[in-house]
C-alpha cells in the first residue's frame, strides 16, 4: 500500500501559509489603535494573556483550515498495486537428492553437499517470479515437499527443512523422476521443467531412471540433471562406536552416463558440479535458458482519503467563524 496524490502540484499553495503568517505579524506589530479609557485598571484586561489569545487565536485557526483544505484539494488517496499476468509461464520441479552421501564436504569447506545446494536453490527461487516452482526430496524413496506454488515463501521454507536422513537412505534417481513427472502432468503452462540434483548412483526404487526418463519425454516435460560432487574422493563425516565424529575419504560415484542419457531424451542438459561456485554458475544458466517473456499489466486501487483532510478544515473554518462572531470578538 502506497500514499500519494492526485493533485501534488496543489501543496505548492502550503509555502504561501508561512508568508501570511508573516504579513499578519507584521500588520499587527504596525498597527495603532487608540481607545479613550476611563479607568486604568482595564488597561490590566488588554495586555492578559487571554487578550493576545482573543487576537491571534482567530487568524490561527484560519490557516490551519487552509492548510486541511489545500491538501484536500491535493486529493490523498492510498493505492494498492495488483499484477494480472496473462501469460502461461513455465513450471518447474526441484528434485533434491538427501540421501546420507548428501554429507559429504567437497563442495564448500565445513559445509556439506546438501547445505551448498540448499542456498543455491534458495537464490534460484529469488531470481523467480511469475512461474510455479514445485520440491520433490529423495533417498530410497521420493517425497514431495511443496506441489508447484506461486507462494516462494512456503517453497523456501520447505527448502530449508530438508534434511539429510529424512528419508529411507538410498538412491532412488528413478522414482524421484517419475514422482516429479506426475507433479507436472496437470500443468498448463508453456513449458515444464525439472532439474534433478544428485550425487550417486540409482541403487533404490522400482522404476528404471531412463524409464522414467521416456515417460517425461511423453509429458513434454525437460529434466536438466545435476552431478553434485568433486572428482576422486571426498571427506565425509561418520560416527564412530564412541558416538565420536570423525572423516574419511570415500570415492566419489556419480552415474554420469545415466543422467546425461536423461537429460539427453528429454531435451535438457547435464550439468557436473565439482565446487559451490559451479553449482551457482549452473543454476544461473539453467535460470537463462528458461527465462519467459510474461505479460505484465500492473493496475493500481485507490482509496480516496481527501475526506480525512475536508471535514477536519471546515470544521475549523467555522469554528473561527463563532469564535470571532461571539468570545473572540473584537472592536474594529
Amino acid at each position: 500500500m502506497n500514499l500519494e496524490f492526485a493533485n501534488p502540484w496543489l501543496l505548492l499553495c502550503l509555502a504561501l501559509l508561512p508568508l501570511l503568517v508573516w504579513l499578519k505579524l507584521r500588520w499587527v506589530a504596525r498597527g495603532s489603535r487608540a481607545i479613550r479609557y476611563s479607568d486604568l485598571a482595564t488597561l490590566a484586561t488588554v495586555n492578559s494573556r487571554w487578550a493576545k489569545l482573543k487576537q491571534y487565536l482567530p487568524f490561527a485557526l484560519r490557516v490551519a483550515a487552509l492548510a486541511l483544505l489545500i491538501v484536500a484539494l491535493a486529493r490523498p488517496r492510498s493505492g494498492v498495486t495488483f499484477e494480472d499476468v496473462t501469460s502461461e509461464g513455465v513450471d518447474i520441479v526441484l528434485t533434491m537428492d538427501v540421501s546420507t552421501s548428501m554429507l559429504a564436504e567437497d563442495l564448500r569447506p565445513g559445509a556439506n553437499r546438501l547445505d551448498v545446494a540448499r542456498q543455491v536453490v534458495e537464490e534460484f527461487i529469488e531470481g523467480r517470479r511469475h512461474d510455479r516452482i514445485g520440491l520433490v526430496a529423495f533417498a530410497g524413496k521420493a517425497l514431495t515437499r511443496c506441489p508447484p506454488t506461486l507462494d516462494y515463501r512456503v517453497l523456501a521454507s520447505q527448502v530449508q527443512r530438508l534434511k539429510i536422513g529424512s528419508i529411507e537412505d538410498g538412491t532412488a534417481i528413478g522414482v524421484a523422476l517419475a514422482s516429479s513427472v506426475n507433479r507436472l502432468r496437470d500443468s498448463k503452462a508453456r513449458s515444464r521443467v525439472i532439474i534433478l540434483l544428485t550425487d550417486g548412483v540409482n541403487n533404490r526404487g522400482e522404476i528404471d531412471p531412463l524409464t522414467a526418463a521416456q515417460v517425461a519425454k511423453a509429458k513434454d516435460v525437460r529434466v536438466y540433471t545435476i552431478g553434485a560432487g568433486t572428482r576422486g574422493t571426498a571427506r565425509v563425516p561418520v560416527r564412530d562406536q564412541f558416538g565420536r565424529v570423525r572423516y574419511v575419504d570415500q570415492k566419489v560415484d556419480i552415474d554420469e552416463q545415466t543422467l546425461t542419457e536423461i537429460a539427453t531424451v528429454t531435451g535438457g542438459q547435464y550439468y557436473r558440479a565439482t565446487d559451490a561456485g559451479e553449482l551457482e554458475r549452473i543454476y544461473r544458466e539453467i535460470d537463462s535458458l528458461e527465462k519467459t517473456e510474461v505479460d505484465v499489466r500492473e493496475y493500481t486501487r485507490y482509496r480516496e482519503l481527501f475526506i480525512l483532510f475536508l471535514l477536519p478544515g471546515l470544521v475549523l473554518f467555522v469554528l473561527e467563524l463563532v469564535l470571532g462572531a461571539t468570545v473572540l470578538k473584537t472592536i474594529p
